[in-house]
C-alpha cells in the first residue's frame, strides 16, 4: 500500500486507531461498522493542507460549499441504517467526496449514490478507484428523484438536510427497508425512517447540522 493511502505522521495507522477508540467511548458498537471506518483512509478524501486533521472528529470542508461529516457522525448514520443487519443495496443521496460512500460500499453488497455537484461526483470517483472500490454505482442527478429504475433499496442514506421527506425517497424504500435522513432548516434533527408492511413509521435521533439538500443539477 502506498504512503497517500496507509498514511504516515497525523494519518498514520496509529492515529486512525485512536479515532476509533474515541469512537467506542461515544457509543459506537457495532464492530463491522468501527472496522469498515478503520480500513477507510480519511485523509485522502479532503484537501492535502487538511490531511493531518482528518482523524479528529470534526467535519471538513471538501470545496463546493460541501463538508465532510464527522467520524461520530458518519458511524452513527451508518448503525442506524444498518441496526445491525447488512443490507444488499443501498442508496446514497450526496456522494461528496465518496468517505460516506466508501464505508457503505465495506458494509453492502450494492451502493448506488447520487451527487448534484458534478464537479465533486468526479473527485469522489477518483477516490473510489484509488480505492478500488468497484461495486458502487454513481450517478449526476437530482437527489429528490432518487433512482426509481434502480428500487427497492433495503438502505437509503441522505448526507444533507431536507426541508421535508421527500416522497419519491420513502417510495422507493423496500418493505422492511430503513431511511436515515437530517430534517429541518435552522434546526436539524437525524430521524430514521421505517417501512413495514402497515406504512412507514419515523423516530427522532439526534440534533445535527447539515448542508441544506438542494433541488437540481450543477
Amino acid at each position: 500500500m502506498s504512503d497517500r493511502l496507509s498514511g504516515i505522521g497525523m494519518t498514520s495507522q496509529r492515529t486512525r486507531m485512536r479515532m476509533i477508540e474515541r469512537l467506542r467511548e461515544q457509543g459506537i458498537t457495532d464492530e463491522a461498522i468501527l472496522n469498515a471506518i478503520n480500513e477507510i483512509p480519511r485523509h485522502i478524501f479532503v484537501e492535502e493542507a487538511l490531511a493531518h486533521r482528518a482523524y479528529e472528529d470534526i467535519p471538513l470542508p471538501i470545496g463546493f460549499g460541501q463538508t465532510i461529516s464527522q467520524p461520530y457522525i458518519v458511524a452513527r448514520m451508518t448503525g442506524a441504517l444498518f441496526a445491525g443487519k447488512r443490507p444488499k443495496k443501498v442508496l446514497e443521496i450526496g456522494t461528496g467526496c465518496g468517505y460516506q460512500t466508501a464505508i457503505l460500499a465495506r458494509l453492502a453488497d450494492e451502493v448506488y449514490t447520487i451527487e448534484r455537484l458534478l464537479p465533486l461526483l468526479r473527485k469522489a470517483r477518483k477516490n473510489l478507484r484509488e480505492l478500488r472500490i468497484a461495486h458502487v454505482r454513481t450517478r449526476h442527478a437530482d437527489g429528490y428523484a432518487g433512482i426509481p429504475e434502480a428500487a427497492p433499496f433495503d438502505g437509503i442514506m441522505v448526507t444533507a438536510a431536507a426541508a421535508h421527506l421527500p416522497e419519491a425517497l420513502k417510495e422507493q424504500l423496500a418493505v422492511g427497508g430503513r431511511l436515515v435522513i437530517p430534517l429541518g432548516t435552522q434546526r436539524q434533527t437525524l430521524f430514521l425512517i421505517e417501512r413495514s408492511r402497515n406504512g412507514f413509521s419515523q423516530s427522532e435521533l439526534d440534533a445535527v447540522r447539515f448542508v441544506p439538500m438542494l433541488p437540481g443539477m450543477n
